[in-house]
């Protein structure tokens, strides 16, 4: 009788930790299978590469969410980060007919320094996380407002002394955001390398190593020699330049410089790294898990939308999915420490 107790307490083991490592891929594949039963035209080539293409910005932003989660921080600037770089790389070309160099470096600058600024509350201040990234969220948000006066950037709009803005959004920029190579679009590809690189850099490099160690346990890592201090600036600073690369990614992708067009980018940012943690049982922030939970994101809103849903369903949808891919995670953990 305990023999048959024990064998069914270890197949209901190993079906969990089935579900545990599997689960969230599971979930994307049934969904893409049941809006493609549901809308024919929603497996399609042109359609698969418009979900990957609509996630490429946000796979951006949540890899660098997923840096501060790495540390065991959380970054809550990113989305007013893509709205002042998107604000700032329009403005290069469209106000003072700037090329690539200054165009692409500017706004670049101004992500890495707002990391610093981040790392520089958090770390030496050490003013809690969330509550520095917050403060940082509010002032950048005033900062990419006043900065373009609260309109968007874009060719041959009116400018204060009564004549039109003298550049254009030259062609190199919007081939970044609508390029296609070899009939795949340049975002899809340059998301790629990003997942590919990040991916190597934490799993493969002592650096990343460091990263997860210091998130792991701060004061273990503190006494162990490493420099955890230098390693949460890292993450802030890297969590600042991918969301300004996602910016800069965004303005080009649409063509302008769209004012506050990065606040809806945190959520579905965060959203994307928090799923990521259920991908394969990680159980802790990844860049592969992130670059999933995107996916999963990107495939529901594109099928809701191809449905002709409600618009203002997409975040209920949106916030339930967040919720089980959590629970998932987190009784995973639980169970890991019995």
């Amino acid at each position: 009788m305990l023999a048959e107790v024990n064998k069914v307490e270890t197949t209901r083991s190993g079906f969990l930790q089935l579900v545990y490592k599997y689960g969230t891929v599971a979930v994307v594949v049934l969904v893409i299978l049941l809006f493609s039963l549901l809308n024919p035209y929603f497996f399609t080539y042109d359609n698969i590469t418009d979900i990957l293409r609509s996630i490429s910005i946000v796979t951006f932003v949540a890899v660098g969410v997923t840096f501060s989660l790495i540390v065991g921080g959380f970054d809550l600037s990113v989305g007013s980060i893509v709205s002042l770089t998107t604000v700032i790389s329009a403005s290069m070309m469209v106000w003072y007919q700037q090329g690539a160099a200054v165009t692409l470096l500017v706004p670049i600058a101004a992500s890495l320094l707002i990391g610093l600024i981040n790392a520089f509350l958090a770390v030496k201040i050490r003013i809690p996380d969330l509550l520095a990234t917050l403060s940082m969220l509010y002032i950048v948000n005033g900062i990419h407002t006043t900065y373009s006066k609260g309109y968007s950037i874009y060719p041959n709009m009116p400018m204060e002394d009564g004549s039109t803005a003298p550049g254009v959004i030259e062609p190199w920029f919007l081939w970044l955001g609508q390029g296609e190579i070899l009939s795949v679009p340049v975002p899809v590809l340059l998301t790629f390398l990003l997942v590919l690189i990040t991916h190597i850099y934490l799993t493969y490099t002592k650096q990343g190593r460091m990263l997860y160690m210091t998130g792991g346990n701060l004061e273990a890592a503190r006494l162990s020699g490493i420099p955890v201090d230098r390693y949460r600036t890292l993450a802030y600073v890297l969590s600042a330049l991918f969301a300004g690369l996602g910016g800069i990614l965004l303005a080009a992708r649409v063509g302008t410089g769209q004012v506050n067009s990065g606040g809806s980018m945190l959520m579905d940012a965060v959203a994307a790294s928090f799923v990521g943690f259920s991908v394969f049982g990680a159980g802790k922030p990844n860049v592969f898990g992130t670059f999933i939970g995107a996916i999963l994101i990107g495939v529901l809103l594109n099928g809701m939308t191809m449905l002709n849903l409600p618009y203002y369903a997409y975040d209920i949808i949106k916030g339930i999915v967040l919720a089980l891919a959590l629970a998932v995670t987190y009784y995973q953990l639980r169970a890991r420490k019995k």
